[in-house]
């Protein structure tokens, strides 16, 4: 919501551009086509009666494009872009499970918004410091003009962060004219258990991690499973049925496939075996 606020004042246009299945918090104008709980409930964004298929007011200014479709994200573009303040993206998939992005999809959308003047915002809440210790945009290659982190930031406490280059930082309040304020800005227990974290993420840790990931690449034999770096979905008919079966066995994954699963240095061989072995248990 910041973010959002920032990217318009400096651009001074309204619209934004997201992408179907990718979820952004619960602030009303990203809430269209949203992923994360919303398509797992089967709602809509009910903040004000609309008749299907008619933006409300609140997500009037919102132009949605299906996620790795560079031709539909261009026609947007050639369509709103004097009008576009921003493109927002998760740079990976991970609310309507994970969905890596097609090569050269983050690329294009770099220059579609150099082209057309509006700034990139790389949702990160999910894939900062957990597919590289620089997030997706290190991963792949590509530098947003905004980051969004959220409570990986902290350690896992409440706290959640964005930044960007400096002239656009300068714009917020005190400093500058864009106001922004949070009940928990500047937790001090939050902040320092984040600065631990970054401390022990060192490059050593992310071998670590691929070298598990790989191992749970094993799980493609019984589904279309998607993996970047220490977040995965399995994709499969019966979602319900294997999350069931999981948890007869003492393994817990997230209870909608929407969501994604993640590896931490804590999960050993032995809880990769034992994971791999349920869910060749599921199918046999």
């Amino acid at each position: 919501m910041s973010t959002l606020r920032l990217a318009r004042a400096c651009t001074r246009r309204d619209r934004i551009l997201k992408f179907a299945g990718c979820y952004h918090g619960h602030v009303d104008a990203l809430l269209a086509s949203a992923g994360s709980g919303l398509a797992t409930l089967g709602l809509t964004n009910l903040a004000v009666p609309s008749t299907p298929g008619v933006p409300t007011p609140v997500t009037a200014d919102t132009v949605v494009a299906p996620y790795n479709d560079v031709t539909a994200a261009a026609s947007a573009v050639e369509r709103y872009g004097e009008g576009l303040a921003c493109v927002i993206v998760e740079p990976v998939a991970g609310n309507m499970g994970v969905v890596p992005p097609e090569p050269g999809f983050l690329e294009a959308l770099r220059s579609l918004c150099d082209a057309a003047g509006a700034l990139l915002v790389f949702d990160e809440v999910i894939t900062g410091f957990r597919v590289a210790r620089g997030g997706a945009q290190e991963r792949f290659g590509v530098l947003p003009d905004l980051t969004v982190l959220g409570k990986i930031v902290g350690g896992g406490l409440p706290l959640a962060a964005f930044g960007g280059r400096a002239e656009l930082m300068e714009r917020l309040a005190p400093a500058g004219d864009v106001y922004q304020a949070g009940t928990l800005s500047g937790n001090p227990l939050a902040t320092a258990a984040g600065l631990s974290v970054l401390r022990r993420l060192t490059p050593a840790v992310y071998e670590q991690l691929e070298a598990k990931g790989r191992r749970l690449d094993a799980l493609a034999e019984y589904g279309r499973f998607e993996r970047v770096g220490a977040m995965a979905t399995l994709f499969v008919d019966d979602y319900p049925a294997l999350f069931r079966h999981l948890l007869e066995h003492g393994i817990y994954l997230a209870p909608s496939q929407n969501e994604a699963m993640f590896l931490s240095t804590a999960h050993g061989d032995e809880e990769i075996d034992r994971t791999i072995e349920a869910v060749a248990g599921f199918f046999s």
